[in-house]
Order: C-alpha cells, then sequence, then structure tokens
C-alpha cells in the first residue's frame, strides 16, 4: 500500500483545529481509504452514504449525530447536502463531543451553500490521486502515462489501467454527475470532454467548441465549469501585469489527470502517447499539477501576450515572484519570451521543468531542473 503520510498529516492537523474537516477530491483518489487509515488511530463512527443501511442510520440525522462521540466519518457527503445545515446545528451545541471528517467529490462551489452553512466551522482538505512525492521521480513515466488514481496506476498492466479508466469515465458520466442534481446527457458531456481533450494546454475558445458542438457559449461553459468543480479539468487563469502589452485574459485548460485525457485520445501506452501530436501538451499538463502539489502555492497563473511573450507557470511564494516554463526535451535553453517574462514579471527567478534528472544554471536568474527539485530552488 502507497503511505499518504502527507495527506494524513495534512487531515490530522486541521482536525485539531477545526470542528469539521472537508476531504475533497475526484471520486477513486483514495479518500476512502485515507479516512479508514485515520480511523483506526481513536474511536471512530462511519456513515457511507451510498449505502442505504447508513442513509437509514441517518433518518433523524441531528439526533444521530448528536448522540456520537469522537470521531464521525461521512463519507460522499454531496449525495446529502441537507446534512450541512444539521452538522452546524450539532457542532454549536456546547456539549458537542464530535468532530467530522467529511468526503466529498465535488468541490465546495457545487455542493449547495456549504461555504456559507459551515463558514467558521470548517477546513478544506484538496486530495488528488497519487503524485510524484508519493511514487518517487523514477517512475514518472508510469505516473504520466497511466495517471494517479490508484487503481490506474497499479494496474497489473496498461491495457488493464486503460479499462479501468474507460469504466471510470463512464460511471461519472452516468451516474457521479446525475447525483449532484446536474440533468445533462451524458452523451453530451462525454463529446464535450472529448472534444477538450484536443485542446488540452490551449486557451479557452468558448466559440470555438461551442461550434464544433452546434450549442452556444454559454451551454459549453456549463460543461466545462462542471468539469473544473468535480476535479476533472483545471483553468489556469491568465496573470494581468500593467504594461504596455496586450495580454490573454481567458484561462488555459488543463486536463488534472492525464491517465483520463490519454483514454479520451485512445492511448494506452507510452510509445502511443510519445508518438501523438498532443505529447508536449499531455506532458506540460502532467509537470503543472506535480509542481503544484509539491510547492503548493496559494495561487497560480500562466501569462501570456498576443504579441508573443509568455510563461507557463507564474505564483508568488513569500513574497517573491517566480516563474514556470515547461519544455518537453533532453537539453532545454534560454529563450527571448523568457527574458521578456524575467523583465515584465520582475520575477525572482525562472525554472525551466524539463523531463530530465540533472539541474544546472542557464543564467543568474534562469535554472533548469527536473520536475522533483523544483523545491530546491525557490
Amino acid at each position: 500500500m502507497i503511505n499518504r503520510k502527507a495527506y494524513i498529516s495534512q487531515v490530522s492537523t486541521a482536525l485539531k483545529r477545526s470542528p469539521i474537516v472537508a476531504l475533497l477530491g475526484p471520486r477513486q483518489c483514495g479518500k476512502t481509504t485515507l479516512a479508514r487509515m485515520i480511523s483506526v488511530q481513536e474511536p471512530s463512527t462511519y456513515f457511507d452514504l451510498e449505502s442505504q443501511t447508513d442513509i437509514r442510520r441517518l433518518a433523524n440525522p441531528e439526533m444521530m449525530l448528536a448522540s456520537l462521540s469522537g470521531l464521525v466519518i461521512i463519507d460522499e457527503i454531496q449525495i446529502l447536502p441537507e446534512l450541512f445545515s444539521v452538522l452546524r446545528v450539532v457542532v454549536d451545541k456546547p456539549e458537542n463531543q464530535c468532530r467530522f471528517l467529511i468526503l466529498g467529490s465535488a468541490s465546495p462551489d457545487i455542493i449547495r451553500n456549504v461555504s456559507e452553512t459551515l463558514a467558521g466551522r470548517i477546513e478544506f482538505v484538496d486530495m488528488s490521486g497519487f503524485d510524484l512525492t508519493e511514487l518517487g521521480a523514477e517512475v514518472w513515466q508510469s505516473l504520466w502515462v497511466r495517471g494517479g488514481f490508484p487503481r490506474s496506476y497499479l494496474a497489473d498492466s496498461d491495457q488493464d489501467s486503460f479499462v479501468w479508466r474507460e469504466g471510470f469515465i463512464r460511471t461519472f458520466l452516468q451516474r457521479d454527475i446525475p447525483q449532484l442534481g446536474i440533468n445533462i446527457p451524458a452523451q453530451a458531456v462525454r463529446r464535450f470532454w472529448t472534444m477538450i481533450a484536443h485542446y488540452h494546454g490551449q486557451v479557452w475558445n468558448a466559440s470555438r467548441i461551442a461550434s464544433a458542438m452546434g450549442v452556444n457559449d454559454k451551454t459549453v461553459r456549463s460543461y466545462l465549469d462542471i468539469l473544473t468543480e468535480t476535479y476533472m479539468i483545471r483553468q489556469l487563469q491568465p496573470w494581468h501585469e500593467n504594461i504596455r502589452k496586450r495580454q490573454v485574459k481567458s484561462p488555459k485548460i488543463y486536463f488534472r489527470d492525464t491517465g483520463l485525457l490519454h483514454s479520451l485520445l485512445d492511448l494506452q501506452a507510452l510509445y502511443a502517447v510519445t508518438g501523438h501530436p498532443q505529447v508536449v501538451a499531455s506532458w506540460e499538463g502532467f509537470a503543472i499539477e506535480q509542481i503544484l502539489r509539491t510547492i503548493r502555492p496559494s495561487q497560480a497563473y500562466y501569462w501570456a501576450t498576443y504579441s508573443g511573450a509568455e510563461l507557463d507557470m507564474f505564483f508568488v511564494l513569500n513574497g517573491l515572484r517566480y516563474g514556470i516554463e515547461l519544455k518537453f526535451s533532453e537539453a532545454p535553453d534560454k529563450t527571448k519570451s523568457m527574458s521578456i517574462a524575467i523583465d515584465s514579471l520582475k520575477l525572482h527567478k525562472l525554472l525551466i521543468v524539463y523531463p530530465g534528472e540533472e539541474a544546472w544554471p542557464i543564467n543568474e536568474k534562469i535554472t533548469a531542473c527536473p520536475i522533483m527539485k523544483v523545491n530546491d530552488f525557490l
């Protein structure tokens, strides 16, 4: 079993600070396994809202939850969003002896009113599939091809991994989205999802995609928001600087899990991925997710101007400005665009991240480094 001690530490620390902790992330990323690992460390009560038995146990939720003590875990809470108001009442009672760990497969924005109902009482921990900090840099190619969902990554073969991901996509579209109260035909979302696989890593253009699908801009925007709020897609927002350049103001779109991207592109193995026209964009999306999980900035952006200057990722850490440029190359070098970004954005340092093993300085501002060594230069 892969030891996910960083997440265990995050959740355990959050439970000491807040009466309610929400562990959020896509389905099948390991939330339930993690919660059960935490539950054995102390007296706990577990509710799985996909179990009719547990739903019946919560027929009178306020009475049931108020009678408990210790750690109470509620899995798949987005199925019964009315429980949020009950949790507020329970944790506000002076005699309450519970701490709650709630697990959900959708962001707070899509679970109705969670942020407002539990404001000041809840702490959020976002969870994803496996990453390189847990698995080690030497397996990056397998993680890139298969993605980080545990059952996909740990499958016996590439074909078994591919079949699992196909089943995941079908279940997500046919069951998970309707459970959130979203009434959109699964075929329409599948078609949209497949289409944006070919736009992975590009600036969002609603009109182009809407025209290709024969719907309006508002419809495709709603599809994109659904996939974003269910942790399938990342919208990397643009950074705007007060400079004399016209800057791009639409987000870039990335699949958060490259295994799902490769399934939608019908790519089962490494040789198929590396021979596909989307290989560079795929690797860039993979690198972005790994970097964000390693450094955990409060916000991250990309930057681009209509004159051609761009930066794949920009963030502020400890008051200093950093840039990331991603290069799917064995020997990356600086470009004119990097120099423009350093000057325009007043960067403290720019890192060229590439799929290699060694790091070296290119000049006093620019360093080339592998994904796993980004933290060494921040």
